[in-house]
């Protein structure tokens, strides 16, 4: 059986939200109170709260990058992450990495962007050639 991942967080406007992960990113709404909302995040479950989102900073050493902790995200077949980083980009998103690739030529190969919802809530989109190679050391 395949699980799916559900995580919970706050944002500071549902209007917002519903824009951006339904517009920009793609998600299908899912059920909503006036308090809360659900999407679909490509197989996964986030429930998006009206609240104080947590705080990031950019502490995260990864290669020569520092990327914002915490942070979630996806991790997609390439050509489907390629599709999403021109959507994104399209959408004039300010990314805090853009689209590039990282560990090229070694195993775990991957391209990488990072990018904040309107909340501030960090989130890091991966692509992989071939999702086996994930945990390749």
């Amino acid at each position: 059986m395949s699980a799916l991942f559900h995580y919970a967080f706050h944002v500071t406007s549902l209007e917002e939200t519903r824009s951006f992960y339904t517009q920009v990113l793609g998600c299908t709404e899912g059920r909503s109170t006036d308090t809360w909302v659900d999407f679909d995040f490509y197989g996964h479950q986030l429930s998006l709260h009206l609240g104080e989102p947590s705080p990031t900073t950019n502490t995260g050493k990864v290669g020569d990058h520092l990327v914002p902790m915490p942070h979630f995200g996806l991790i997609l077949p390439l050509d489907e992450w390629q599709k999403l980083a021109k959507r994104l980009t399209e959408s004039n998103v300010a990314f805090d990495l853009v689209p590039s690739v990282r560990f090229e030529g070694l195993p775990g190969e991957q391209w990488t962007m990072f990018f904040k919802d309107p909340s501030g809530n960090a989130i890091e989109l991966k692509g992989f050639k071939d999702l086996a190679q994930v945990y390749d050391k």
